[in-house]
């Protein structure tokens, strides 16, 4: 899912080229992506756009008349620049923008369809589509803490939860927990203030690093190749490959359809988690320490890491949450 970074770069490139642009049309390619009914998306054509801003991870355009485009990329809804007039993909096209400076097409791969269109009116419904988190680019360490300390979750979740903070995904919250040297399942309710400290600061530089990165790579072109898998990302994706801090393999935690990547020696004090799915099937032989899973492999060969690998693919199938 494109995250706060992503979506920053996005909105930039777009301000490039539609702000004070006439939205001449939108043409629906497929009817399930508009998600609202009043105003009708008819309302839009033919007005200017005004300002290009973010609402958590969507990307919000204010039109003439207090209209206000709201799209919703959610895992795999991607936009390209065309030229004017040009034609979208036909299997994975869900609309069209055109303006008098050229075609924002929106793209979705995959079967699910999730990414969303709305067409709001005022300030009032817009609203409505913010999911309330703290803009953590701007607020203080204090604000931050104190967000923090609201409801009792593990790191990674409150990271992610957008009523907690704005924009950050299962991407993100990786790099800033690996960052900050922090178990994504520490509770927040056990945060040290030092802990805390590093959380936010870690928070911060992850995001403006990655900002700033993305702005370089698309050198002022149209950012293409969105993923949430980075070449230069410290544990995210990188499950198995060395940690490149310490050199330690990554780790991972899987439940429902996230993954969760972190360092055992850098965040866990060596370490292992387990999702309870996992837990259950493999019960005592389950590695606890690093050292313990290194010694297993030294003395059974591949036979455990088959083993586990199985376990792990079957554990993928359920619903689970982790468990330290």
């Amino acid at each position: 899912m494109p995250e706060l970074p992503d979506v920053v770069v996005y909105i930039e490139a777009l301000e490039a080229r539609i702000h004070g642009a006439t939205l001449e049309r939108v043409r629906l390619l497929s009817p399930f992506v508009l998600r609202s009914v009043e105003p009708p998306l008819a309302a839009a054509a033919g007005r200017r756009v005004r300002v290009l801003r973010r609402l958590g991870k969507r990307i919000v355009i204010e039109l003439e008349g207090d209209l206000f485009l709201v799209l919703h990329l959610m895992i795999a809804g991607r936009l390209h620049w065309k030229p004017a007039g040009a034609k979208p993909p036909g299997r994975i096209g869900l609309a069209a923008f055109d303006f008098s400076t050229g075609t924002l097409t929106l793209t979705e791969a995959g079967t699910k369809r999730r990414a969303a269109l709305y067409l709001a009116r005022g300030e009032p419904a817009l609203r409505e589509h913010d999911p309330g988190g703290l803009e953590v680019l701007t607020v203080d360490a204090a604000s931050f803490g104190e967000a923090l300390a609201r409801e009792t979750h593990t790191l990674k979740r409150a990271l992610t939860d957008p009523g907690i903070f704005s924009g950050i995904g299962n991407a993100y919250s990786d790099e800033i927990l690996h960052r900050a040297r922090l178990s994504p399942v520490k509770q927040t309710r056990l945060l040290t203030d030092a802990e805390r400290a590093r959380l936010f600061e870690a928070t911060r530089a992850t995001l403006l690093h990655w900002c700033e990165r993305l702005r370089r790579e698309a050198g002022g072109g149209f950012p293409e190749g969105v993923t949430a898998f980075r070449e230069g990302m410290a544990v995210h994706g990188r499950y198995g490959k060395p940690c490149p801090e310490c050199g330690a393999p990554v780790q991972r935690i899987v439940y429902a359809e996230n993954e969760t990547n972190y360092c055992a020696l850098c965040q866990t004090g060596g370490r292992l988690l387990a999702d309870r799915s996992l837990s259950r099937l493999l019960h005592a032989d389950w590695p606890r320490t690093l050292e313990e899973l290194e010694g297993r492999r030294r003395t059974s060969g591949t036979s455990g890491a088959r083993s586990a690998g199985r376990a792990a693919s079957r554990g993928r199938r359920g619903p689970t949450r982790p468990s330290a």
